[in-house]
């Protein structure tokens, strides 16, 4: 079973809320927590890691925009998209000014609001701040660094050992065929064989695995590997 996204809502309008709650528990590879003012926000935000913000303007105890520079003081480096019942150009700059990475306007096709969900959770697997949560570990791709999130030692990983990873983490826990990792981490290079591939992948079991006989996170399934997340 694939972790899912988690997705921070912070919307006082129930039926929005409700409708985008039922919207998003049809796409299993998010997880939903809701928030209904600006304090919620800023607790939560300070005991959870989300992958994703979508953030009202219009909150019943602070202005949205004045929420989203506050997480951003406080170092959070999650995307934040802003929804707004206004659309003109002075109010979406003021929300980027605060430090949002998008804004969408009221009412929305869910359908739009996805695909930048979508494009947003790609762009930050992607960043220097990137964190991925895979297994009892937090993979941090900028660094190539595997650490144990209950603490111990950190986990030096080479180059192409978290591209490995990266990879099979953005399959949300799918098997991904042998020729298309090869693929994406060494691209078209005819010297490059499935047996260059298995040998990074026994080395990276020798790293994270409890039994690497055993395999339990990097796992061997028909055709290709998957990550139990």
């Amino acid at each position: 079973m694939s972790a899912a996204q988690r997705i921070l809502l912070v919307e006082d309008d129930d039926a929005l809320a409700e409708t985008l709650a039922e919207q998003l528990a049809l796409h299993s590879e998010f997880s939903l927590t809701r928030a209904e003012t600006a304090k919620q926000a800023l607790e939560v935000t300070g005991s959870i890691r989300f992958d994703l913000i979508l953030l009202d303007v219009g909150l019943p105890d602070q202005d949205g925009r004045e929420t989203c520079k506050i997480l951003r003081t406080k170092g959070i480096a999650t995307p934040i998209i802003m929804l707004t019942g206004a659309a003109t150009d002075a109010d979406t700059i003021l929300g980027l000014d605060a430090g949002a990475n998008d804004y969408i306007t009221k009412p929305f096709r869910f359908g739009i609001l996805l695909a930048r969900m979508r494009a947003h959770l790609r762009s930050q697997q992607n960043s220097e701040t990137a964190v991925l949560a895979i297994g009892p570990y937090d993979l941090r791709p900028a660094v190539k660094v595997l650490e144990m999130r209950a603490g111990g030692d950190k986990i030096r990983l080479t180059e192409k050992e978290t591209n490995i990873l990266k990879f099979l983490h953005r399959a949300g826990g799918a098997a991904v065929p042998r020729e298309v990792l090869l693929h994406e981490v060494w691209g078209y290079n005819a010297q490059v064989s499935t047996h260059t591939l298995e040998t990074h992948i026994y080395r990276l079991r020798q790293k994270i695995e409890a039994d690497p006989s055993d395999a339990q996170i990097l796992q061997t399934v028909e055709g290709g590997y998957c990550l139990q997340l």
